[in-house]
């Protein structure tokens, strides 16, 4: 064990895109757990889009964190020192913890890993908290059917890949939208897409849909925002589901250009829009977790992770979610 614990701080609020300038590293006390809570070092730990949202000054469905507070999010790691009868030394757990060396967990809302099922960093995507949102989101929202024309924008993403897989296991054609050619490659190479799309070196995505998607699009899967979202809308058939997951184009925008009104080209295929977040699912969670396990252990779901080295790279790893650098979940290790 180290003899005291590194933790990253929310150093200050950002206007438009962060910077190191958000984040500060500071070293301290290793701390105690108390009675029904877990002492955990950290193996690896999760960054995610939705985090850039708790760092306005504004309510949103996820806490913003105060000036100065540790940063949170999905941990996976081994206790090393446990205060309840649920858990013992050695045992690896996933939780919500800090970006820190070690972090406490209360047991209560930890959950045991099983590196036998799949390697560490998948509990904390494909059978993590992006897993849960692909399956819930696709299943309950976008509602597929066989035959169905499913579209996904951030498709080489840890939910977007997962949404796609399973729309494919639900006989539906699987279209996606990423950002480099070796991303759409693994899309429909390893992971089953029918088709992708290159965002970035595709001039007209109105055309693009026209070819990957000759009979419109049935359930849109949405990641993104902006210009994707605005090419897939005249494309719905009737009686299309639009689930809304994410906006990552807007997150560090300041401000959020109106720009054409969209809503009207809803009307024709009657199509439904709904928002998705993913806790609204919590008493379900369990079979989710069963069923994606499931997959994974039969290989009909592939998963992938990009692993920065170093907790003192944990902002590097956040920073990079906007410019794209990950394929599939990204995540930073800690230790070993």
């Amino acid at each position: 064990m180290r003899d005291s614990n590194r933790t990253w701080h929310f150093a200050a609020r950002p206007d438009g895109e962060p910077t190191m300038d958000t984040f500060d590293l500071r070293e301290g006390d290793v701390p105690d757990p108390q009675f029904g809570q877990l002492l955990v070092r950290v193996r690896y730990l999760s960054v995610d889009p939705y985090m850039r949202g708790r760092m306005r000054d504004s309510e949103s469905y996820a806490e913003p964190w105060a000036v100065g507070d540790p940063l949170q999010g999905g941990v996976v790691g081994e206790v090393v020192a446990s205060e309840s009868d649920e858990y013992e030394a050695g045992d690896l757990v996933t939780g919500r913890g800090t970006w820190s060396d070690y972090t406490v967990l209360d047991a209560d809302d930890a959950a045991p890993v099983d590196p036998d099922v799949a390697d560490l960093p998948a509990y904390l995507g494909i059978l993590g908290m992006p897993g849960r949102t692909a399956y819930f989101g696709l299943l309950n929202v976008g509602d597929p059917r066989p035959g169905d024309t499913v579209v996904v924008s951030g498709a080489a993403g840890a939910v977007g890949s997962t949404v796609g897989q399973i729309a494919g296991l639900n006989g539906c054609r699987v279209v996606g939208f990423a950002g480099s050619d070796e991303k759409t490659a693994w899309l429909t190479d390893d992971l089953g897409f029918d088709a992708a799309i290159n965002y970035k070196t595709t001039d007209d995505y109105g055309a693009a849909l026209d070819d990957a998607a000759p009979e419109g699009i049935d359930v849109y899967f949405d990641n993104v925002g902006g210009p994707i979202t605005d090419a897939v809308f005249p494309k719905l058939n009737v009686d299309a589901r639009v689930a809304v997951c994410g906006q990552i184009a807007h997150y560090n925008d300041e401000s959020v250009p109106t720009g054409p009104r969209k809503l009207p080209q809803l009307i024709a295929p009657r199509a439904k829009v709904q928002g998705l977040l993913v806790s609204d699912y919590a008493t379900r969670f369990g079979a989710a977790k069963a069923q994606l396990e499931s997959w994974v252990a039969s290989g009909d779901l592939q998963h992938r992770e990009t692993v920065v080295e170093g907790l003192e790279h944990a902002p590097d790893a956040f920073l990079g979610l906007f410019s794209g650098e990950n394929i599939g979940k990204q995540v930073v290790r800690v230790s070993e």
